[in-house]
């Protein structure tokens, strides 16, 4: 009877790992976009090596040039990087932003990106305190950051193999001993696989979900209703990051600060991270 539930147990197990596999192949397809032609460049020099020696030339408007050809081709972490640093260095601070927390959401732990962003903030006009979350809601959101899509999907199929042997060790073992430590090794591990798929479709959530966006406008007044005659509620300078509230509309947009202040705005004026 053991053996019988051990088979079908191992079973499951392989299917699970292969919907693990179609997760992450779905989470890299879906950061993906349809791969476009540059006439600037000849094709074979769309390359980032080629973006990374534009930039150690100080030739930034080649870099940021082809960089954007690459995005064009399929999203990463390292071009979107990379492209922040080239905006940085030639001053245009609210794409350098832009493009520093698009490449946070495909590397969330990256502490690289997350120095140079801060950085680039600092150089921001608007400087509006936020409304602090909860501690265990931001300590929450931490730990998710802590580790990409991918990482938290390899992570969840490594917790699960351990999980098979300790399930292993419960069913076969000889000794009491042993049974209790494979029965809460199994337990404990079972708990940190749901965690790991919790946190990875979050991101991915976050991903295929954007709701937020950085002023590139120099400067914008934000109104009360989606028009010009509404009233003048406050004003945004260039790199500033914003919630949109309400997406519906076409040439505006509603948003809402840090400080929870709300307001609509020109769509011209935001670019979604």
């Amino acid at each position: 009877m053991k053996k019988i539930l051990f088979i079908a147990l191992l079973t499951l197990i392989s299917n699970w790992a292969q919907g693990q596999k179609m997760l992450v192949d779905t989470i890299s397809n879906d950061s993906v976009t349809t791969a476009e032609s540059f006439v600037s460049f000849n094709p074979d020099q769309v390359t980032k090596a080629a973006g990374d020696s534009a930039y150690l030339r100080n030739d930034f408007q080649t870099a940021i040039q082809i960089y954007e050809a690459l995005l064009k081709q399929g999203e990463a972490a390292e071009v979107y990087y990379n492209l922040g640093n080239s905006y940085y260095k030639i001053n245009d601070i609210a794409h350098a932003i832009l493009n520093y927390e698009r490449a946070l959401l495909l590397s969330p732990g990256n502490s690289d990106i997350r120095a140079n962003l801060e950085i680039a903030r600092a150089k921001t006009i608007d400087k509006i305190a936020s409304i602090p979350d909860i501690f265990f809601i931001g300590w929450f959101k931490t730990l998710i950051n802590s580790l990409s899509i991918d990482a938290w999907s390899y992570l969840a199929i490594v917790c699960f193999v351990f999980f098979l042997l300790c399930l292993g060790l419960f069913f076969y073992s000889k000794s009491v001993r042993g049974k209790k430590i494979g029965f809460i090794s199994g337990f404990i591990l079972l708990i940190i696989v749901i965690l790991c798929n919790v946190f990875a479709l979050q991101q991915k959530k976050n991903l295929t979900n954007r709701f937020k966006a950085i002023v590139i406008a120099p400067s914008v007044t934000v109104h009360s209703t989606p028009s010009e005659s509404g009233t003048n509620l406050f004003i945004l300078h260039e790199g500033h990051k914003v919630e949109i509230k309400d997406n519906t509309m076409h040439e505006w947009k509603e948003i809402r600060l840090e400080d929870g202040k709300v307001g609509w705005l020109p769509s011209s004026a935001i670019e979604v991270i």
